[in-house]
């Protein structure tokens, strides 16, 4: 049996708030296969998003192991983590994180800034992105000119631009109204189909269960309830 492509062993993420110790992740263990769409689901406070951001390695953990294909994290040199964030991992955020003062295409193209690419071929690929996420006619425009569910799709460009191994997704849809989330939920889903790993956090748990192969569900920092990995391109009846 192959090997989980992604998996955590043990893994903690404290802080210490004066004489008390606050627990945000607490001996976590997950796998993810490569391919998979991964649910997380939990209410604010749950530990989701700093499972996230060590998972991505935008954070350090307090112990235990992040791996990846086989190396752990933790045994990465600056230079290597910083490459696995820049050529493997997409993320998408719930605030959208998009430059306020940057047009669409701008927005996009930062995502390349750290490649080996030259700015007429970032230019290029930034326009495909958009143009595949039914934005041809909105690369000129900034984030204020753009409704909610415009700027997300931005960010999904943005994120897959540089065409990742990973899509790390922190609540996609939370500032979504329903047929934005729709959109974007289904976005997810053929990104995924085309081979993607996707691990995305959310309270919305019908969403999760309906687009992802396997849902975990965090509470207090603790894995409390997961479901069963299916056969991956077979989503949850």
């Amino acid at each position: 049996m192959a090997e989980p492509y992604i998996r955590t062993v043990d893994l903690c993420r404290y802080y210490d708030r004066g004489h008390h110790v606050v627990k945000a992740l607490d001996h976590v263990s997950i796998t993810v296969d490569r391919g998979q769409f991964l649910g997380i689901v939990g209410s604010s406070g749950s530990g989701k998003t700093t499972l996230l951001n060590l998972l991505a390695g935008l954070d350090t953990p307090t112990s235990g192991m992040v791996d990846l294909n086989g190396t752990p994290l933790s045994k990465m040199s600056r230079r290597q983590l910083s490459a696995y964030r820049a050529q493997k991992v997409g993320m998408i955020f719930q605030s959208f994180n998009l430059i306020s003062h940057y047009t669409a295409l701008q927005n996009v193209e930062t995502a390349l800034y750290f490649s080996t690419r030259t700015p007429a071929e970032r230019r290029r690929l930034a326009a495909a992105a958009l143009e595949q996420l039914g934005l041809a006619d909105r690369i000129t425009h900034r984030p204020a000119d753009l409704s909610g569910g415009e700027q997300q799709r931005v960010a999904v460009a943005r994120a897959v631009v540089k065409n990742p191994e990973i899509l790390y997704a922190d609540e996609p849809t939370g500032n979504l109204d329903f047929e934005n989330s729709a959109q974007i939920a289904t976005l997810l889903t053929e990104l995924n189909k085309g081979g993607l790993t996707i691990v995305m956090v959310t309270h919305n748990l019908e969403m999760a269960q309906q687009e992802a192969h396997r849902t975990i569900r965090m509470q207090y920092g603790h894995v409390v309830e997961g479901t069963p990995s299916t056969v991956v391109g077979e989503k949850r009846p």
